[in-house]
């Protein structure tokens, strides 16, 4: 969609236990400090965990192992079947792809869609309306242009008649559902790189509550939903990092019980030419990358597929708009603006609200 999903992902890291701590660049973990996977508490119970591969980054799972709940195994085996049928549907880097055949079908076609491909075209659908357009899930031809798509070709600042041909393939005017079809009158192409991940965790997390699993950390790509405590009996925390390469330097600590978090941001994938820096992060309307200083914005909401939508679409529209529209539809949100002298941070009441709070 607006970014790619192996590179636009914020630095962070995340404090699973007292003895392990993963960092969190881009898109996959690197094990600072690794003193035992499993940490145990007198009264037996113990924190499992195992991850892999996904989406072209990575899934993680900690949970806590109360007696009578399935072994590590068991569960991973549920996990990797949510993640293979949400990449068979929705991966734009397979052919097979239920998306990426309808991405292939030209103007005024439908395609019978399994049912998780229509729910994130509705999501998309509405926020794009609540944007004005700028967030848009068919913006993949401008992706591809610019450098940054599954069929990129290198990057490049493209020329304007380059640009106003792509143009004619985005806007999410041209999609609409018909029963359990997508259909679509022009030849528009539909990229689910903002959304699938956190409709993922979203997936995992439903079913890890299914097997009576209602203690635990679950992540994909960095989209992340954490529940309950951990064997101590304390909270999951986790630290939002500056948006920097240089240094890992926490910007802030939040604990979260029952919440999705996602961060979006501009830094980890962009090209420099002539002197200026083209992101990966792009606004439908002017089809070109974003040219503001927001730097990351991180959202924490109910919903992990609504978190990971709205910190692209927040990214978007920039330090001002983006804050106007997390204050009129009260999104919880945590902003890192470039200043002159380094970063500036700021969060909405809803924020302070809800890292911390357990939902009802």
């Amino acid at each position: 969609m607006q970014s790619c999903r192996s590179c636009r992902r914020l630095r962070s890291f995340i404090r699973a236990s007292e003895n392990v701590r993963l960092f969190l660049s881009g898109w996959k973990f690197f094990f600072l400090a690794l003193m035992g996977v499993l940490s145990a508490c007198g009264n037996g119970d113990t924190l499992e965990s195992f991850g892999g591969p996904t989406m072209g980054s990575t899934y993680s799972i900690k949970y806590v192992r109360h007696a009578g709940l399935p072994a590590p195994d068991e569960v991973r085996v549920k996990v990797e079947q949510i993640l293979a049928d949400i990449d068979r549907q929705m991966s734009t880097y397979r052919s097979d792809s239920d998306i990426e055949r309808f991405n292939q079908l030209p103007a005024n076609h439908c395609q019978k869609m399994p049912a998780p491909v229509l729910e994130l075209v509705r999501v998309g659908e509405q926020l794009a309306v609540q944007s004005d357009g700028s967030y848009d899930l068919t913006v993949e031809p401008l992706l591809n242009l610019w450098g940054f798509g599954p069929q990129a070709r290198g990057e490049k600042i493209p020329t304007a008649e380059a640009l106003a041909e792509a143009r004619k393939r985005v806007g999410h005017q041209h999609l609409r559902i018909e029963g359990d079809r997508l259909c679509k009158d022009a030849a528009v192409e539909v990229d689910f790189d903002s959304i699938a991940a956190g409709y993922a965790v979203d997936t995992i997390a439903a079913s890890l509550e299914a097997m009576g699993i209602h203690d635990y950390l679950a992540e994909a790509t960095g989209e992340l939903k954490a529940s309950g405590k951990k064997p101590d009996g304390s909270p999951w925390r986790i630290a939002l990092e500056e948006p920097r390469d240089d240094q890992q330097v926490a910007e802030r600590i939040i604990t979260v019980d029952g919440y999705g978090v996602s961060t979006s941001g501009d830094y980890r994938n962009y090209f420099e030419q002539g002197g200026r820096r083209f992101s990966h992060t792009f606004d439908a309307l002017t089809g070109a990358p974003v040219s503001h200083t927001l730097a990351s914005v991180t959202v924490i909401h109910p919903s992990v597929l609504m978190a990971d939508g709205l910190s692209t679409l927040l990214l978007i529209l920039g330090p001002q708009r983006g804050w106007d529209y997390a204050e009129k539809h009260d999104v919880g949100a945590f902003f890192v603006i470039r200043a002159d002298t380094g970063f500036v941070t700021r969060s909405n009441h809803a924020f302070e609200r809800l890292s911390g709070k357990k939902t009802e």
